[in-house]
């Protein structure tokens, strides 16, 4: 018989004595089962002691946490948190450097505990670490420490980071600023710095004018990678919030012109060459919090753009209409203008037609929309400019055209600056947990300019192929979008290599590409095709859910949602054979393979589940209010809901596990499997039973109607002669 759901069984040890095996009532006050543990090394004063794992991170067991106590599980008596709070903040102000050290380095690992984080705080330990390190007294392992110390009790955010002083900052700005600096000093100064620039509007002023992106490009010039990492994530973290502080301020902050300074950092080529051959082509591979450091690099460079992105054009503005002037004489080589107003104003008219202006008489009208703005007009203009054979050569043979296939290049150019702005995000914050970055957008100072003018030269060539005409406008424009995300998706590393992938995804391939990943609608639309789909269809979806149910019964391993800078925790989850208990339970790492229910303490009734609920319904989402703007994990999130008002919360590692686990889920409970990866199999394996089946019938007319039945004999008076 098992023992009751209340009862755990723990080892329980105390230095110098036999651990103790014993039974927790979890019904039992925490306070009366640390007295009876006491009572059992005869030890008075169990106020003074708590409970803590002895294994992993040794967290205190609280009342709000010891339903996370299992089987199994080893603890060990210790010091109450408020008594070691208390004794820690007494060595830490001794005068004995060697007890002084000791005390700090064990401070740095109890700082990560929330139940300690809470006491030390409250004894104002926080304040007395700052005043350490303003001191400038403390070198080598113990400033080290008492940095560790500090981010770890600052992380639980049970303090404002806004009660931070000048000078703390300075001294931190001081171990960045310094020529030879201990790694781990380093390390933690960044890490620091850039949580008070993205936890504190005030600092963000106060960091920046100590630090800037100049001062942070020689840490990326060293050979650790963790500290390459650290600092593109601080000139993110300045990137991250400068725009938005220069837009509350509306341009009224003397800081602004530092602030479009560290724009054009960014964007110049000493920081950008100094990423691309010390990270992203260094004899290292790169690690996912440095590719999600380059991702959001990435995003918040391109957002640059966004301002032009979101302008529209002023028609009666002389400057920009200029622009538009040395477009048309750049293309038709400075044609002397003719002396009559009425003869130039025709003339222009042509010659904007022949640019491929929507608006031949007032072209500044096609750059009114947003987006994309004046950005299409900026990018026209640098084709123009800096690769003016292309240009040339674009305008002029499709100006020559007469048969009707001419490519209008302002139009063009227009809407492809508009899809290039969708497919790069522009304007949008980066996603947490997104590793996405492209390589090639570090090779160029331009890179965006660039991108686009191969972009333009292959809309060209695919309107060739396609012999479009204005009618087919969208219709290439939807093949060119598949073609530019399909190069990308293949991680290109250079320019070149781009224009490489574009050549191979010609317009023919494309087709032979979507032939083959679907199937033609034309050949399965008659009447007898749908209702032999019809009859498939449920022996597919029970297929599915079959595979669906067996995937949970191997199980998946989920992470635990937590700070970026600590060790990730893992959890595994799985179904049992007979589809009746998810087990599930912690790990301590990754697993390798299959987990076997012994190691997977808890378990929850299928029987019990009420309800399956996703993205911002999940009530860990609720909750994690700075995961709002995070779409990654949201899209990711899944919760169940199960008697009597408990929940089971997930973040699955990927899109796939995620169809996977839901789709199960609701197989498991009777209802409908809804996800993508549910149509995407039932399209596959449905087009692959239908080719199957029809296999004998290639080549013959399927009729629309089945055959008539014959006329009825006149009589049925006839017999079969044997003889």
């Amino acid at each position: 018989m098992p023992p009751p759901s209340d009862i755990v069984k723990v080892a329980i040890e105390w230095p110098g004595a036999n651990a103790q095996l014993i039974e927790i009532d979890q019904k039992k006050p925490l306070s009366s089962v640390i007295r009876e543990v006491c009572d059992g090394w005869s030890l008075s004063g169990s106020e003074q002691f708590a409970l803590r794992y002895a294994d992993g991170p040794q967290l205190y067991i609280t009342e709000q946490s010891r339903s996370d106590m299992k089987n199994g599980t080893i603890l060990r008596l210790a010091i109450s948190p408020t008594r070691a709070a208390r004794q820690l903040l007494d060595r830490i102000q001794s005068h004995g450097i060697d007890a002084r050290l000791e005390a700090l380095k064990e401070l740095a690992k109890l700082s990560a505990d929330p139940t300690f984080a809470a006491e030390f705080i409250n004894m104002e330990g926080i304040g007395t670490l700052a005043r350490l390190v303003e001191s400038g007294t403390h070198f080598g392992e113990m400033l080290a420490f008492t940095l560790t110390a500090f981010l770890e009790l600052m992380d639980h955010g049970i303090v404002s980071w806004d009660l931070i002083s000048l000078s703390f900052i300075k001294q931190i700005a001081g171990y960045v600023n310094q020529p030879m600096v201990d790694v781990s000093i380093l390390q933690r100064s960044l890490a620091i710095l850039e949580s008070m620039v993205l936890n504190s509007h005030s600092l963000y002023h106060r960091v920046a004018q100590e630090i800037t992106v100049g001062q942070l490009i020689g840490h990326l010039q060293v050979s650790n990678q963790e500290i390459q990492t650290y600092a593109i994530a601080l000139i993110n973290a300045l990137f991250l919030k400068a725009p938005e502080d220069r837009r509350q301020e509306e341009h009224s902050n003397p800081l602004d012109q530092q602030l479009t300074e560290m724009a054009g950092t960014l964007a110049q080529k000493h920081l950008r060459s100094i990423i691309l051959n010390h990270v992203i082509r260094g004899n290292r591979p790169i690690k996912a919090e440095m590719a999600h450091q380059l991702y959001v690099l990435q995003v918040l460079t391109f957002n640059l753009l966004e301002e032009r992105m979101m302008t529209k054009m002023d028609p009666s503005d002389q400057a920009q209409r200029d622009i538009i002037f040395e477009l048309r004489r750049i293309a038709f080589d400075g044609e002397n203008d003719p002396s009559g107003t009425e003869k130039r104003k025709a003339m222009y008219t042509k010659d904007y037609k022949m640019l491929g202006f929507t608006n031949h008489v007032n072209p500044a009208m096609d750059f009114t929309h947003t987006p994309p703005g004046m950005l299409a007009l900026d990018n026209m203009l640098y084709l123009a400019k800096l690769h003016q054979d292309t240009y040339i050569r674009i305008v002029l043979e499709n100006s020559s055209r007469e048969d009707k296939h001419e490519c209008p290049f302002g139009r063009c150019a227009i809407e492809l600056t508009r899809m290039l702005c969708e497919v790069l995000q522009v304007g949008e914050l980066p996603n947490e947990g997104c590793n996405d970055y492209h390589p090639m957008f570090f090779t160029h100072d331009r890179a965006w300019e660039e991108f686009f003018c191969v972009c333009i030269q292959l809309l060209n060539k695919t309107w060739k192929e396609m012999r479009a005409t204005a009618e087919d406008f969208n219709k290439v424009m939807q093949v060119v979008r598949e073609q530019i995300t399909r190069a990308l998706a293949m991680k290109p590393s250079s320019l070149d290599q781009l224009k490489g992938k574009f050549r191979a995804l010609s317009y023919s391939e494309i087709l032979r590409l979507r032939q083959s990943e679907r199937m033609s609608q034309d050949d399965f639309q008659s009447p007898p095709i749908i209702e032999l789909r019809e009859r498939v269809q449920p022996e597919i979806l029970e297929l599915i859910k079959q595979q669906r149910l067996n995937r949970l019964c191997e199980g998946s391993c989920f992470r635990k949602l937590g700070n970026r800078r600590r060790q990730e925790k893992f959890w595994f989850c799985r179904l049992s054979l007979n589809h009746k208990v998810l087990h599930y339970g912690d790990l301590d790492e990754a697993p390798q393979g299959e987990v076997p229910f012994e190691l997977l303490t808890d378990k929850i009734p299928v029987s019990d589940i009420k309800s399956v609920v996703t993205g911002k319904d999940c009530p860990h989402m609720k909750e994690k209010s700075a995961l709002k703007q995070n779409k990654e994990v949201l899209e990711l999130s899944f919760s169940i809901l199960y008697d009597p008002d408990e929940n089971l919360n997930f973040v699955a590692p990927n899109k796939y596990e995620y169809c996977i686990w839901t789709d199960g889920l609701c197989a498991l409970l009777g209802r409908e499997m809804g996800s993508d990866l549910t149509r995407s199999d039932l399209d596959t394996l449905i087009s692959m039973e239908m080719k199957l089946r029809l296999l004998d019938l290639e080549n013959i007319t399927i009729p629309e109607a089945p055959p008539p039945v014959p006329k009825e004999p006149s009589t049925y008076n006839f017999t079969y002669n044997y003889g």
